[in-house]
């Protein structure tokens, strides 16, 4: 076992695995970009066809969590709701506490069948950022860039072209809009003050127009809203960097299930539903923290081996190319060329350390406003996905 963790803990394996997802990801995006042409043709086809794209790029860093870091994922649900999965369109409400809970939360849906469907409300700024951002546009994700004034009619019109959505989607909102910091928390706590709303220890105030306008627009598509609480055992903070360093950890996830039918019609009730389910939110993270564990019953869903023969693939595919490549450079004497290599590796090590941190660090920093501003970012959609 020291043996195993020395390898994965490994510079070099560790930059392959990039290179592997990097290149991949680049091809599955030219794919991508070449299905357009389905679109006046076939909506049904190109859909179909991204979904499993996206699935052979997202299923890499599924891989990672499950196979490579070995963390483990439990879930706290009763069998009839599990019983579900994957069988019907979702709202998923997830907190937003760790840098890897949207991995958490995609090998749940790698599990049961939906990885490529998976859809996410997410920042107009994560279009920027490679891979990621482009697969998300050819998958049809619903981008905002945080002013309603702008979002209402790009949001509206986004959501309403997913609901013949030909495979079954869990639409995830981080309604808290950003991840939960100490700084962040004291901002959310005076807003909340500010309106006479309970506060929360563990979670930001959720930001309610995202959740009452996807629920509004595909009423009679989902068919239920599913909410998921995340902690970790031993009081572990996971990282991104953990996970490519081979570390495990143990994530528990509680999974409540609510009929869209019992969630108010009306904005501003359903909107104070989301308040009450936050409340709850905290309840449970206050259980968490006192026994170690959610209440109800556990179940740990297997692993697949697709996300492994998925990699393994796209690894066959591309190493042997690099490989036979590094090994001209080493054999050739070139000065130039053995420095320029060393110099790629480098720049590989960086990438490597800071890109994918880096991409889940762009939400709005509202650190810097004024109180009446921080209580007006409430009233907008909430973003973040990836992240």
């Amino acid at each position: 076992m020291a043996l195993l963790a020395y390898l994965k803990s490994l510079f070099i394996l560790q930059l392959l695995m990039g290179f592997v997802f990097v290149v991949s990801g680049l091809i599955i995006n030219f794919i991508q970009l070449c299905t357009c042409i389905l679109w006046p043709i076939n909506k049904r086809l190109y859909r179909i066809i991204n979904c499993r794209l996206a699935y052979s790029l997202w299923s890499q860093l599924v891989m990672l969590l499950e196979w490579w870091s070995g963390t483990e994922c439990t879930l706290y649900a009763d069998q009839a709701t599990v019983d579900k999965f994957g069988k019907e369109h979702v709202i998923t409400i997830l907190n937003h506490n760790y840098e890897i809970d949207f991995l958490c939360g995609w090998t749940m849906c790698e599990r049961y069948g939906i990885l490529g469907s998976s859809k996410v409300l997410a920042k107009h700024e994560l279009l920027k950022v490679p891979l990621i951002g482009w697969t998300w546009y050819f998958l049809e994700i619903v981008f905002c860039k945080r002013k309603w004034e702008e979002d209402r009619k790009t949001v509206f019109n986004s959501l309403n072209r997913l609901k013949d959505y030909p495979e079954y989607m869990w639409f995830l909102l981080y309604c808290e809009g950003t991840r939960f910091t100490e700084a962040k928390h004291q901002i959310s706590m005076q807003v909340a003050e500010s309106k006479g709303l309970p506060k929360l220890k563990y979670h930001l105030l959720p930001r309610t127009k995202g959740f009452t306008t996807t629920l509004q627009c595909l009423k009679g598509t989902v068919t239920a809203v599913y909410d998921v609480t995340l902690n970790f055992k031993d009081n572990q903070t996971p990282t991104l960097l953990g996970i490519v360093s081979g570390k495990k950890y143990k994530a528990d996830l509680s999974v409540r299930r609510f009929p869209v039918e019992d969630i108010p019609d009306d904005e501003k009730e359903c909107a104070t539903w989301l308040h009450k389910l936050y409340q709850e939110k905290d309840a449970l993270q206050e259980s968490y923290k006192k026994e170690g564990k959610f209440p109800g019953p556990t179940i740990t869903p297997k692993r697949r081996p697709w996300t492994l023969l998925n990699f393994l693939f796209w690894a066959t595919v591309l190493l042997s190319p690099l490989i036979n490549f590094a090994y001209g450079v080493a054999v050739s004497g070139s000065p130039l060329l053995i420095i320029g290599f060393i110099i790629f590796l480098i720049i590989g090590r960086q990438t490597l350390h800071q890109w994918p941190v880096e991409a889940t660090l762009l939400p709005f920093d509202n650190a810097s406003l004024t109180l009446p501003e921080r209580e007006s970012l409430s009233l907008l959609p909430e973003a973040g996905g990836t992240h």
